[in-house]
């Protein structure tokens, strides 16, 4: 992502997802009356003429060049299909792509993220690609369990995962060393003790704590770890309230009440303080690495450190889908599974953005190497992903961020503010069963 989704701009991307399935659902499927079936079945190969495939991609920051020159070297090598892609900023491209779908505009082949597709599925904005994925034998045992159980909606497959992104530690190297620190923390007590360090070493607030993005990933990372859960699995209910989530999001307002980090931190104002050297620590995404190696900051990453009980971090995936068509070309649909497979099978060179590949075979054939995501990629096993359910999303957006921002702001208290949004988020995804279960 390479700062590709700033906290306004996610916020934007829940908020349009929302208003194109609840214009989707108002209209109905317009130009996809058709059946939206599935996807060709597919052969491995396209022998065709020559196709020109639309591609959609969010890929608007630094990634953007690294799959720019993916889809060029595919160009080079398929005499008989091009690719052209269409880049649009994610929150525009969830908002245009249920339109241009049912309208018969939309793409050929597309990206998007995990925690989409369930959504994008439940709307048949996008079919099922089980063939593709048989065809090219993947199966969990090339992923983690998490991250292939995702792509499933209602027992069918609608997304290939091409990457993993999860949230790490970032921490100043000369910090550290100034403070006596030699390793980067990895539970609660040295992380705090890191901490201590810190401040005695004169760094004041060496770990700030944003009111919002990234804090309610940061929140979701710390309930998974003391064992509960945001929502239920059948989507109807938020549990975001219990009692490992109060906790989570008690121990993030220590780290202001202990006097780590400032009060009110503004929105993307804890990374821009850690890469101008004014902070010793932040959790955020792998794909700032990119931006962080070319400011000069000395710094390391690190998984974030285990807090509660278990290891446990968010992450999120980037999945190939194919849209629906309201004229199916047998052509087009072959050449874009032929497209899919080959960026699946070329993934380690997408590691060049920051990202993880999800396919264990290509993170083992050596991409990751010296890279600065590789230590994250060795726990990819405790990343955890949203579940499936349609509208969670916005969901999340409009309840769970809410209350983490009330809480580290001071305004409620941890429970007062969790309960009062998971009353809210249950209520809004009951009225999403009604409508995407319709």
């Amino acid at each position: 992502m390479s700062r590709i989704v700033s906290p306004i701009r996610r916020r934007a991307i829940a908020v349009a997802a929302a208003a194109a399935a609840t214009a989707l659902a108002l209209t109905g499927c317009g130009a996809g009356d058709a059946t939206p079936g599935t996807a060709t079945e597919f052969t491995g190969e396209y022998d065709g003429p020559k196709v020109e495939l639309s591609y959609w991609n969010g890929f608007t920051g630094g990634d953007g060049p690294f799959m720019e020159q993916l889809v060029k070297d595919f160009n080079d090598e398929h005499d008989n299909i091009a690719v052209k892609s269409n880049t649009i900023r994610w929150a525009d491209y969830y908002q245009r792509l249920p339109a241009a779908v049912t309208a018969g505009k939309g793409p050929d082949v597309g990206v998007m993220h995990l925690d989409q597709l369930a959504t994008n599925a439940a709307r048949q904005v996008i079919v099922p690609v089980d063939s593709l994925a048989d065809t090219l034998e993947l199966t969990e045992d090339d992923f983690t369990k998490d991250v292939w159980d995702a792509g499933v909606y209602d027992g069918k497959r609608y997304g290939i995962p091409l990457d993993v992104h999860s949230l790490a530690m970032y921490y100043n190297t000369d910090h550290f060393a100034k403070a006596g620190i030699t390793e980067a923390p990895t539970d609660k007590a040295s992380f705090e003790d890191a901490l201590a360090k810190l401040k005695a070493a004169g760094y004041a607030t060496p770990f700030w704590m944003p009111a919002l993005w990234p804090s309610h990933l940061m929140d979701l990372s710390l309930l998974w770890q003391n064992g509960g859960e945001p929502y239920s699995k059948d989507g109807s209910k938020a549990t975001f309230d219990s009692q490992e989530g109060i906790d989570a999001l008690t121990w993030q307002t220590t780290m202001i009440q202990d006097g780590y980090s400032p009060r009110d931190v503004a929105i993307d104002a804890q990374y821009v303080a850690f890469k101008n050297g004014e902070t010793s620590i932040t959790w955020d995404g792998i794909w700032q690495i990119n931006d962080l190696k070319d400011s000069g900051l000395p710094f390391a990453a690190a998984p974030i450190p285990t807090i509660g009980d278990e290891a446990a971090v968010w992450a999120n995936s980037h999945q190939f889908y194919l849209p629906r068509q309201a004229k199916p070309d047998e052509n087009k649909t072959q050449a874009a599974q032929v497209f899919i497979a080959w960026m699946s099978e070329h993934s380690g060179e997408w590691a060049g953005s920051g990202m993880i590949p999800a396919r264990k075979s290509v993170r083992e054939s050596g991409v990751l190497d010296d890279t600065l995501q590789g230590p994250i990629a060795d726990t990819i096993d405790t990343m955890r992903f949203l579940p499936p359910i349609p509208g969670v999303g916005t969901v999340q957006a409009e309840t769970l961020e809410v209350a983490v921002s009330s809480a580290v702001l001071g305004k409620a208290s941890p429970e007062v503010a969790l309960k009062t949004e998971a009353k809210k988020a249950t209520q809004l995804m009951e009225k999403n069963l009604k409508s995407f279960g319709g």
